[in-house]
């Protein structure tokens, strides 16, 4: 049995056929949103019990900042 490399390679970094950096880099997202749908992508694969629930609320987080990020830019 392999051991789990916690650091470059975590279980819930590699879910699916591609890890979720790999994406966003691809996709040239902003941090806020990168941030987001880190969180989004691995809460199901990372934790249990509330663990799950933290996770969801960072990806809130995340994403309230970049609305409030893109309002700003709109007023200004």
């Amino acid at each position: 049995m392999q051991q789990e490399d916690k650091i470059n390679s975590p279980n819930h970094y590699t879910q699916g056929k591609i890890e979720v950096i790999d994406f966003i880099i691809d996709q040239n997202f902003s941090y806020l949103t990168a941030s987001a749908i880190k969180y989004l992508s691995r809460w199901e694969h990372k934790h249990k019990g509330d663990g799950r629930l933290d996770d969801l609320r960072k990806a809130r987080f995340f994403i309230e900042k970049q609305i409030e990020v893109i309002l700003a830019e709109d007023n200004k």
